[in-house]
């Protein structure tokens, strides 16, 4: 179902980013799509103005715009999804070093409590993906939020989140991974509650190196360019 629905809200660039967000990362438009300014603003019951402003905001991230031939969904090669990835193992990596020396026991409780909620959605149960749906509802933002490192924050979520959103989903769906993904989540909270700092940046570390072999084989499996 799309999230293109139309907006009722003050903020309308705002309210328009989210929902090009949502629906870029849900997979409604596919990597390398072009996108019709007529046709979103259409959906979203909005002007182009605003419109304009949300697309702008997604330059870089997650869209792309060609002089003459207009703003296509971004489009990764595998050294390129291999190297976010790389990317993303390193700073996480370290955001759950950190993160595993100074968070909470409400935090503690608070993640324990969103992977049971995770465990209890129909497709991760029947082992068909795996999808967070938004920042209060992922498991890494809350680990790199813990962290109390804004600069990591920063560098993940300006780019290297937005980008991977979009196969987050799709290595997901992989046969196995779904469950898989749940587990080695449960084992970064383990080592994060027995204050094992070194112990839940090696798992976090196996966690996303796994994700990142998962990924770049659903993109073969797209038969999309490898270089």
């Amino acid at each position: 179902m799309s999230v293109l629905n139309p907006i009722a809200g003050t903020s309308l660039a705002n309210e328009a980013f989210g929902k090009l967000v949502e629906a870029i990362t849900s997979g409604e438009f596919e990597p390398g799509e072009k996108l019709s300014e007529a046709d979103l603003a259409r959906k979203l019951g909005i002007s182009r103005g605003p419109l304009r402003e949300a697309l702008g905001r997604l330059e870089g991230r997650l869209v792309t715009r060609t002089p003459r031939l207009g703003v296509r969904v971004i489009q990764f090669s595998k050294d390129d999804l291999e190297h976010l990835f790389l990317v993303r193992e390193a700073l996480e990596g370290m955001a759950a070093r950190l993160a595993a020396e100074v968070i909470t026991d409400s935090e503690l409780r608070s993640l324990g409590d969103l992977l049971r909620q995770h465990a209890n959605r129909p497709a991760l149960a029947a082992g068909q993906a795996y999808r967070q749906h938004s920042h209060d509802d992922d498991f890494h933002f809350a680990i790199v939020h813990a962290s109390r490192s804004e600069r990591i924050e920063r560098l993940l979520l300006d780019e290297v989140y937005y980008q991977l959103r979009i196969h987050r989903l799709r290595s997901s769906t992989r046969p196995g991974r779904a469950k898989a993904a749940w587990h080695e989540h449960a084992a970064i909270l383990a080592a994060m509650e027995q204050r094992d700092p070194d112990g839940a940046e090696i798992a976090m570390r196996r966690h996303i190196r796994n994700a990142r072999l998962s990924a770049t084989a659903a993109l073969d499996g797209e038969g999309r360019p490898n270089q």
